[in-house]
């Protein structure tokens, strides 16, 4: 039988390990986001022998847990950059990764307890975290919304994990409400569990839990392969 010359050979079918390095990095994005809200605050508590709860997630930053903060935060950047999947993924991924790299290196403007008047670099720099925070709540809420929540119907009626991505991304876009509002308004600020991380930690851990479950690492959310049929059906 003659070979088929190369350039009229079909292309490879794409290996198994494409489909497991995209479930990996989502489960190591879905364990971090989970994990981010929790550590903080227990480990600053630990670090500073009591309770030593946040104003926010982003004023981890002055204290003994800004290492893990600013890491973690680099790493969720490093997952979702390095992140595959399809065109339209790829490219709000790395947005997202850079966004959140962005929030770790540009850090929150200081609390009052570290300074109480500010610099004008600290304010600007504070600002930029702003945005950068701003704008990657919203590329992950979008992702819960508008990609993960895509799938086809499933014998007329959408998949159980869809609502869970659905439900994800309007925790997402409350949490981050809430926290607006709690600026504006200067809500609860002298509360020991403020709005603001509140809001921020809530909708972290939205966000871990929809790339949990995109990562198939809750399985019984988790898409099934279709059976066969049976034989004469």
């Amino acid at each position: 039988m003659p070979r088929t010359p190369d350039a009229v050979r079909p292309p490879a079918a794409p290996q198994a390990q494409d489909a497991r390095t995209v479930r990996r990095l989502r489960l190591g994005v879905g364990l971090l986001g989970s994990l981010l809200p929790i550590a903080l605050p227990v480990g600053n508590s630990l670090t500073s022998a009591r309770i030593a709860l946040l104003s926010s997630m982003s004023a981890s930053y002055y204290t003994s847990m800004r290492n893990v903060f600013v890491g973690g935060l680099c790493a969720i950047g490093v997952f979702l950059i390095c992140y595959r999947h399809d065109r339209r993924e790829d490219r709000l991924s790395s947005v997202a990764g850079v966004l959140a790299i962005g929030v770790a290196l540009f850090p929150t403007e200081p609390p009052d307890s570290v300074t109480a008047h500010p610099s004008g670099a600290q304010t600007a720099v504070g600002m930029l975290h702003l945005a950068f925070a701003a704008g990657l709540f919203g590329v992950l809420a979008h992702f819960c919304l508008r990609l993960f929540a895509d799938s086809p119907a499933e014998g007329g009626r959408r998949p159980a994990r869809d609502l869970v991505y659905l439900v994800c991304g309007w925790v997402i876009v409350a949490g981050i409400g809430a926290v607006a509002v709690a600026g504006v308004l200067h809500l609860a600020r002298d509360w020991p569990l403020t709005v603001p991380y509140l809001g921020e930690a809530v909708a972290v851990l939205a966000f871990g839990v929809a790339w949990l479950v995109k990562s198939e690492a809750l399985a019984g959310l988790a898409p099934r392969p279709a059976r066969p049929a049976a034989a004469g059906a």
